[in-house]
């Protein structure tokens, strides 16, 4: 079978089923040997506790893009305390109940990232892990101080974007959690996709995810007043061309791996939106809302939506992108030596 077909003529894995129409590879390892759950038994308690702690974060986020948005970052002027306490909720009044309501929801997420840490140092037997708990553990730790840094040192745009993007970095690694503790990831065998074209597909969403996160430190800096809109502009248009052309070709290509179209899917919808909301973000902080003596609800409610779904979209294309480097391979164009060694599905 030639080249066009998506076979090579030698071959490295014997042990496939190879589909000809959608270029999928199955490995056909035995089935007393699923992948990962030799190494580590699903835990189904462990893995809603991730969820609900990603779904903790992205309510953090929300919280966080309420104090920008309503220009309430030093509405409590000291840290760690609140107004000299550190125990006393205050008057949750003007500014202070969206700086001081950040801020329990900030504490919350990091004693429940202190349980995560812990029960996945005793529950999980995959060393890479064990690990990522204890990076969750260090980033919540490291956002906290540059929270409180924001505060004591009045809002420099510099460490407010950084405290943004590792907000932002958090709730990715979260998401990864919540994936990679699924049932599916952990008990399932990966598909192995051909590819037949290029840019690879594991470079299209490198570089996808890359420019999402980058889109994303363009927009807090924005919002923080670190740069002009401009650089976000020209970044929103390259961020939606290189997303655009990851899901066609995951559409097109690979549509009979739903491990890669419903990922593909879910970010096509939240591009559309996220576009749509950065459209009503623009003319209700730019045009209408540059000589309001306040802010605008219509400007808070389209900003904290665009930081949120954004949040969504990048955490949406490292997840899909988790998914194509498990699924496919830079040697997947390599199937059988011998074609009637291979169940070819039709």
């Amino acid at each position: 079978m030639g080249r066009g077909a998506g076979f090579a003529p030698e071959a490295r894995h014997k042990n496939f089923i190879a589909s000809r129409s959608t270029g999928i590879i199955s490995l056909n390892r035995p089935r007393s040997q699923p992948l990962n759950s030799v190494v580590t038994p699903y835990n189904r308690a462990h893995h809603w506790f991730v969820i609900l702690l990603a779904c903790g974060t992205l309510l953090l986020i929300v919280a966080g893009a309420l104090v920008t948005s309503n220009d309430a970052g030093l509405s409590v002027p000291d840290w760690p305390t609140t107004f000299g306490s550190l125990y006393r909720i205050p008057p949750m009044v003007g500014g202070v109940k969206f700086e001081h309501g950040h801020r329990m929801v900030a504490e919350l997420i990091g004693l429940l990232t202190i349980v995560l840490a812990v029960w996945t140092w005793r529950a999980e037997r995959r060393s890479w892990m064990r690990k990522l708990g204890l990076v969750a553990l260090g980033t919540v730790i490291a956002q906290g101080f540059l929270g409180g840094l924001t505060v004591l040192l009045y809002l420099p745009p510099a460490v407010s974007t950084a405290h943004a993007t590792l907000g932002q970095s958090f709730f990715c690694l979260i998401v990864i959690m919540v994936m990679v503790t699924g049932r599916e990831w952990m008990e399932a065998q990966p598909i192995m996709v051909v590819e037949r074209h290029r840019p690879r597909l594991r470079t299209l969403v490198t570089l996808a995810a890359g420019s999402v996160y980058l889109q994303l430190i363009l927009g807090a800096a924005f919002r923080h007043s670190g740069i002009k809109l401009l650089p976000h502009l020209i970044s929103a248009v390259v961020v939606t061309v290189l997303l655009l052309w990851t899901i066609t070709r995951i559409l097109a290509e690979h549509s009979a791996v739903p491990q890669l179209r419903r990922p593909a899917r879910a970010l096509l919808i939240l591009l559309l939106v996220q576009l749509g909301l950065g459209f009503g973000a623009y003319l209700t902080r730019v045009e209408w809302g540059s000589v309001a003596a306040q802010p605008m609800l219509s400007m808070v409610f389209a900003t904290v939506a665009h930081v949120a779904v954004g949040a969504l979209v990048l955490a949406t294309s490292v997840v899909l992108a988790f998914q194509v480097y498990r699924h496919t391979s830079p040697q997947a164009e390599i199937v059988v030596a011998h074609p009637a060694s291979a169940k070819v599905v039709a």
